[in-house]
């Protein structure tokens, strides 16, 4: 339990009831995957040392294919890093898990916003959920990869014939698609966590 809350407080920081809290702590409950990454997220604890640290039993249980292939409907996978043949390609080695938010449909991702590039719309650490594919309209925010093939997010822009990608924060340039450009999906939903 984190230090310094109640056993309820910190049940209610990662959006469970007191009581499946304590059957964790007793050992009667196993904790779910979600609530895990949820764990990781509101607390900032390492996931390598979460899932790989001194119960590896539990990591491979939550890491083996079967737990991968096994995600309930309603569940999308959190990317820890995007592959050469997302969407169609996606496995164990490209997803950190899978969550579970209301109103999200089957066929989003999810991934953790880096940097400050989107502020204030999207912050570093916000959990953003996306849509694959490159159908996008003027304004949306879409997930795509730089000339440097590093996968960023950026709004999209149509001035005349003009097409530009453009940041939120001022400090940085927007800048042109070239060939090597590639969009992976449209931002649906952002998630921020707040400290209360």
């Amino acid at each position: 339990m984190a230090r310094g809350l109640t056993q309820k407080e910190f049940a209610d920081s990662l959006g469970i009831v007191q009581g499946y809290l304590s059957g964790i702590e007793r050992g009667k409950k196993i904790p779910s995957f979600t609530l895990l990454m949820a764990l990781c997220y509101v607390y900032g604890v390492n996931k390598e040392w979460l899932f790989g640290g001194e119960d590896a039993e539990i990591a491979e249980i939550l890491q083996s294919k079967e737990h991968f292939l096994s995600r309930g409907t309603g569940e999308i996978p959190l990317l820890k890093c995007i592959g050469d043949g997302f969407p169609d390609e996606i496995s164990e080695k490209t997803v950190s898990g899978f969550i579970r938010l209301p109103d999200i449909h089957d066929g989003c991702f999810a991934i953790l916003a880096e940097g400050d590039f989107m502020a204030p719309t999207i912050r570093d650490g916000d959990l953003v959920i996306f849509k694959p594919g490159n159908d996008i309209d003027n304004r949306s925010i879409v997930l795509m990869t730089n000339r440097w093939g590093e996968v960023i997010l950026r709004r999209y822009r149509l001035a005349g014939d003009e097409e530009y990608f453009s940041p939120e924060n001022t400090a940085y340039a927007p800048f042109k698609a070239d060939t090597d450009t590639r969009i992976y999906g449209i931002v649906v939903d952002i998630w921020r966590k707040v400290k209360t």
